[in-house]
C-alpha cells in the first residue's frame, strides 16, 4: 500500500500567498529581533551591577518577561499566515539586526544597549506596514502597533535613565 503525502490546506483569507508570504517574512524578522532583544535583556538582568543595580535588574527583569510573552503571538501570526516560523539560533542570527553584546558592559552601557535595542525593534515594525496595509491585513497591523508602542515606550523609559 502506498503512502500518501498529505496536502497541505489551502488558504483562504483574503490575502494573496504573495503577500502573506511577505508579511511572514517581515514578521520573522520581527520575531528573531525580539529574541535577540530578550536574550539580551535577560543577560543584562544577570550581570547587571553598580549603584542602580536594584532599579535595573528589577527593570530588565520585567523587560525580559514582557519580550518573552510577545515572542508567541508573533510567531502565532506567521503561522496563521502559513508559514514556518523561524525558531533556531542560526535563523535568528540570520534575520535579526541586532547583534550581540560581547562582554559585560557597564549598568549605563547596558542601558544605552537595550534603548538601540528597542528602536531596531520599533524600526523592524515598522518596515512591515507598507505590505501589511496593501494586503488589508488588520490582525498583523494590530500585532505590529502594539508591538510598536511597547519598544517605543520602552526605550523612552531606558532614555529617560541616561538624561543628566
Amino acid at each position: 500500500m502506498a503512502t500518501r503525502t498529505p496536502v497541505p490546506a489551502r488558504i483562504d483569507i483574503g490575502i494573496s500567498e504573495k503577500d502573506r508570504e511577505k508579511i511572514a517574512s517581515g514578521l520573522s524578522r520581527l520575531l528573531a529581533d525580539t529574541f535577540a532583544l530578550y536574550l539580551k535583556t535577560h543577560n543584562f538582568h544577570w550581570n547587571v551591577k553598580g549603584p542602580m543595580f536594584q532599579t535595573l535588574h528589577v527593570m530588565f527583569e520585567a523587560q525580559y518577561n514582557e519580550l518573552w510573552l510577545a515572542l508567541d503571538p508573533i510567531a502565532e501570526r506567521i503561522r496563521a499566515l502559513g508559514f514556518p516560523a523561524p525558531g533556531t539560533a542560526s535563523e535568528f542570527a540570520k534575520l535579526s539586526s541586532i547583534a550581540e553584546t560581547q562582554g559585560v558592559p557597564d549598568a549605563k552601557e547596558m542601558v544605552r544597549i537595550l534603548v538601540q535595542g528597542h528602536e531596531a525593534v520599533a524600526r523592524t515594525a515598522r518596515k512591515i506596514f507598507p505590505a501589511v496595509d496593501k494586503a488589508s491585513d488588520e490582525p498583523s497591523a494590530d500585532l505590529l502597533t502594539q508591538r510598536m508602542q511597547v519598544h517605543e515606550k520602552t526605550a523612552w523609559m531606558l532614555r529617560s535613565l541616561l538624561e543628566a
